[in-house]
């Protein structure tokens, strides 16, 4: 299937590395122009180097943190101006999950609360407001929210709170902007493999003295196809639903973490 995406603009933040720099490579492969945003600038320029060798495609890295209104407003305007416009914006610029033990109840700061929605969910309105108007501007537009499993779990308050909070976001974004040809979606990776996952996993293995076959098994015991989602398949899900192929599609959330046993959503 032809995805349509030839020619398309992307914006991808928490692009250097992990789930986004999946998506942006994804993306690239199917002929658009990406810009990954990020705040490492050292991290842009390899993943920028590493994109274009990959996919001989056109990609360029923008410095922006998320968390600051004026780095967003600069980094957005930044990545129009050397794109051309923009067609497509994902936002997966996040505080990573599941490296460690999420806080119990009494181990929750403001801070630490603060931190997470800062980045998570009004680092996600600040990118769309401004990559908003570029679309509309042209009549046609996809914004696609990287949130998490943890929407549909407890475990994790701050996760779950944050999670949940990007779904609301991407529905009302959904309905406001749906009527001047943007698309909005949120997708719900679970555990997913990264770069981070390898060292994850020996360290676990080594701290228990299992192997790490054993670690990765027991880490994927409640997911359906028996095994650790990949990143560049979650990348996948998301380059389908950047598409215009996926216009049928709007306002939902779709999940890509392999199935979980137990809950039914409709």
């Amino acid at each position: 299937m032809d995805l349509q995406l030839a020619g398309k603009r992307a914006l991808i933040t928490g692009g250097s590395r992990g789930i986004g720099l999946a998506i942006a490579r994804q993306l690239a492969l199917e002929g658009a122009a990406v810009a990954i945003a990020g705040r490492d600038r050292e991290a842009l320029s390899a993943a920028v180097a590493a994109l274009k060798a990959q996919t001989g495609g056109s990609a360029i890295g923008v410095a922006m943190d998320t968390g600051d209104d004026a780095s967003v407003r600069a980094g957005v305007s930044a990545a129009a101006r050397e794109l051309g416009g923009l067609d497509i914006l994902v936002n997966a610029a996040a505080k990573p999950g599941g490296q460690a033990p999420p806080p119990k109840l009494a181990e929750i700061t403001d801070q630490l609360f603060w931190d997470d929605v800062n980045v998570k969910v009004m680092g996600y309105l600040r990118v769309a407001r401004e990559a908003a108007p570029h679309m509309a501007a042209a009549g046609w537009g996809r914004i696609i929210n990287v949130s998490g499993l943890a929407a549909r779990s407890t475990g994790s308050t701050i996760g779950s709170i944050r999670n949940v909070a990007v779904a609301a976001l991407t529905k009302n974004l959904a309905d406001e902007l749906g009527p001047q040809g943007i698309n909005v979606t949120v997708v719900h990776p679970g555990l997913t493999r990264t770069e981070k996952t390898g060292p994850l996993v020996e360290a676990r293995a080594a701290a228990t003295g299992h192997t790490a076959a054993e670690v990765e098994s027991r880490m994927a015991g409640n997911v359906l196809i028996g095994r650790i989602v990949d990143a560049a398949e979650v990348a996948d899900i998301v380059a389908f639903l950047a598409s215009p192929r996926s216009v049928a599609i709007n306002g939902d959330a779709i999940a890509c973490g392999g199935g979980v046993k137990g809950p039914i959503h409709y």
